[in-house]
């Protein structure tokens, strides 16, 4: 099977083309090497009304087909995957800097996105409902929104594309997908080859991949779309769902985190230390769900320590495409940056660095912070980097406050044998989900998925995506004749 090729061109109406920029470039690099993978011309205002009209022309005919053609077409593309899973995990580490472990990882979780859309097509289900006017009944449709924005992250470029992408598709929707400037590629165009491959009718997906700054506000703006999806920063996000607001379309927003992952004093700790470890230092740290603060009965609190610190210098960190390597490089130079300042200005608040601070490139050799507070900036921040910081904590209250203490809500974790004690805990955490006994990145498309506070407005997966990306229309039928009062 021959490789895909020219991911340079936009994906519209079934046609690929250069962008029409007049102005801006893409240029998208390996984070690790640093080396230029491509650039090309950006898409601008006029290619993202291409796409949203090719769109628009589309959804008439995707809305009402039979759902076994979408369900044939999903699955098409879901064989495709599979037959090119070395294909795209090359891709991805080339161009996001995972390590190999990580992106087996996301090609698994988008297998199990794939096979779960599969099946969603046949479950846009309607009610009847019972009316108080004699001889009347009311039926409740679920209709497909029309036309759907995606814009996803660099982070997991596919799996996030995707996750909003086949939801959308699979009820009867048509989509514009803007991936995200670092990763246009994995986040973007391969994905509009998979769907290309299998058969999708043109103009059903489209993807346009520009610069911010040439394409954002178009994006969301453009009076096209019913729905806009965001996957990224609650900065972004917060700007998107205003204009939604003012612009009087729904918003599904995914958003940052500053998870905490609770160890009380009754916690199985070597189980624990391995825990938290997956949780934070996968994918460098690089995920909404990831780890930020791992918050410690004082009890237990050295020995976690030393065990904890001793785990995290055992991690080989580098290339990411050296299969022992669990740490590799951030997206990108200022996101060091950005790391590197807020260790620096917790250490100069009374925070200890005990593992780690230094980086090479874009690779931050994996850190450790003890003596750390809630309110220092490597904890209040969301860090999105390989960064762990340890934070002691007396009784279940305090550590409840300090869970609670941040703007964010979205995942978090919490480890003790009293799983009723546990669950009860939880249940006082502001959080849209708690996995006891478990680290926080967990997404599984079975299980509804969504933060609270600056985390997220809205829910995926289950049923949940469903009610997201479709509306309910009443119709009533009036079988007898009904006496007007005039």
């Amino acid at each position: 099977m021959k490789k895909y090729e020219n991911f340079h061109l936009q994906f519209i109406g079934g046609e690929w083309g250069e962008g029409s920029s007049k102005t801006s470039k893409i240029a998208d690099y390996n984070p690790y090497t640093g080396e230029l993978i491509l650039e090309f011309i950006s898409a601008d205002e006029q290619d993202v009304d291409a796409a949203y009209q090719a769109a628009k022309l589309a959804s008439k005919n995707w809305a009402v087909s039979n759902f076994t053609e979408r369900r044939d077409i999903m699955s098409k593309a879901l064989e495709l995957f599979t037959v090119r899973k070395q294909e795209f995990i090359d891709l991805l580490v080339m161009e996001s800097g995972s390590t190999l472990l990580k992106a087996k990882i996301e090609f698994d979780a988008a297998i199990e996105g794939f096979k779960f859309a599969i099946g969603m097509p046949a479950r846009l289900q309607g009610y009847i409902s019972q009316s108080s006017v004699a001889g009347k009944e009311a039926r409740v449709y679920r209709k497909p929104l029309g036309v759907i924005g995606v814009i996803s992250p660099w982070n997991l470029p596919f799996y996030l594309s995707l996750r909003s992408v086949i939801y959308a598709l699979a009820v009867g929707n048509t989509v514009v997908l803007k991936p995200a400037p670092q990763t246009p590629i994995t986040g973007g165009s391969f994905m509009g080859k998979l769907f290309e491959e299998a058969g999708i009718p043109k103009g059903v997906f489209n993807v346009v991949m520009g610069s911010n700054e040439e394409t954002g506000d178009a994006f969301v703006e453009n009076p096209i779309p019913r729905l806009i999806s965001f996957t990224g920063s609650t900065r972004v996000g917060s700007m998107i769902g205003e204009k939604c607001g003012r612009l009087l379309k729904k918003a599904v927003l995914e958003m940052g985190g500053d998870n905490a992952f609770i160890v009380r004093e009754d916690a199985d700790i070597d189980y624990a230390v391995n825990s938290a470890a997956f949780g934070k230092f996968l994918h460098q740290g690089q995920i909404c769900m990831a780890i930020n603060r791992i918050l410690i009965h004082e009890n237990i609190y050295q020995e976690f320590a030393e065990k904890f610190i001793a785990k995290i210098a055992t991690l080989k960190y580098g290339n990411p495409a050296d299969p022992d390597v669990i740490v590799g490089p951030l997206i990108e130079k200022r996101q060091v940056d950005r790391i590197l300042k807020n260790i620096d200005e917790s250490i100069k608040a009374g925070a200890i660095l005990a593992l780690g601070g230094t980086a090479e490139g874009n690779v931050i050799a994996p850190t450790v912070i003890t003596n750390a507070t809630n309110k220092m900036p490597i904890a209040c921040d969301e860090i999105f980097g390989p960064v762990a910081v340890l934070i002691p904590f007396k009784d279940d209250e305090e550590a409840i406050q300090m869970a609670n203490d941040s703007i964010y809500g979205l995942s978090g974790a919490l480890h003790t044998k009293d799983l009723d004690k546990g669950v009860r805990i939880a249940q006082q955490i502001e959080t849209g989900m708690v996995h006891i006994n478990d680290q926080s990145v967990n997404d599984e498309p079975q299980i509804v998925f969504g933060g609270e506070k600056s985390s997220g407005l809205t829910k995926f997966n289950a049923d949940e995506v469903v009610a997201e990306f479709t509306t309910l229309q009443v119709i009533t039928v009036q079988y007898e004749h009904r006496k007007y009062p005039f």
